[in-house]
């Protein structure tokens, strides 16, 4: 059956208006998101049947246009639709995490560095310069690598924090391999950086190593 001829009180969209999108489950959201489904099925089952293929909501966002115009319903409207809808995520979140209040919620870090390496496959570093206060100045994007490793030179983040005349920063990197307990190269490469921005008083106040929905704080564990 269709969704416009569900009852009113069941179909997502109105939902979402009458309840808010806090009560929709995921396959529900999407739904409201693809507008419409195909022959024989309805938006809401193409949804459920467009989740249970990617395995999650972080499966599906980071498929590539390939992986996801494969699918029967999918394709590069779409596709352009979700990255369009993921872009829009981080720059709200990166506006709020300006205005510096956020910055001592780890969460809203953790959730703007999901967003920063959604589709990053292979190894990137990145630079959060942050003012006296501890708001953002600018997160920028360093140094960028192969699948197993990505050279970063305490030089040239020294010369960038210098730059923007930051006060502190936090470091942030990816591990495509999914695991995101850091390597003792990391541990080594944290060190280095502590040492070298020490040298023109500016602070590491965390590093986070970024695994697909999973993020590791060397702050949280004691590793700075």
């Amino acid at each position: 059956m269709p969704i416009h001829d569900w009852p009113l009180h069941l179909r997502p969209r109105e939902r979402l208006i009458a309840q808010g999108p806090q009560v929709l489950s995921d396959a529900e959201l999407l739904a409201v998101f693809l507008r419409v489904g195909v022959a024989g099925q309805d938006a809401v089952s193409l949804a459920r049947d467009t989740l249970g293929h990617f395995g999650s909501l972080q499966g599906l966002f980071g498929a590539s246009q390939a992986q996801f115009c494969a699918l029967h319903g999918m394709g590069t409207a779409k596709f352009a639709q979700l990255q369009a809808v993921m872009e829009l995520a981080r720059r709200a979140i990166g506006e709020e995490l300006k205005n510096g209040a956020t910055l001592s919620s780890p969460t809203a870090v953790k959730e703007y560095l999901r967003l920063i390496f959604q589709n990053q496959h292979c190894e990137s570093f990145h630079v959060l310069f942050l003012d006296v206060k501890n708001r953002l100045i600018e997160a920028r994007e360093l140094f960028r690598g192969t699948l197993t490793h990505t050279s970063v030179y305490p030089r040239e983040v020294v010369k960038e924090a210098l730059q923007r005349n930051a006060a502190s920063v936090m470091l942030a990197h990816n591990h495509p391999s999914g695991t995101p307990e850091p390597s003792e190269s990391d541990l080594l490469l944290t060190r280095a950086l502590m040492q070298a921005l020490a040298l023109v008083d500016v602070r590491v106040l965390d590093h986070f190593v970024v695994a697909g929905n999973r993020v590791h704080s060397f702050a949280e564990h004691g590793q700075l």
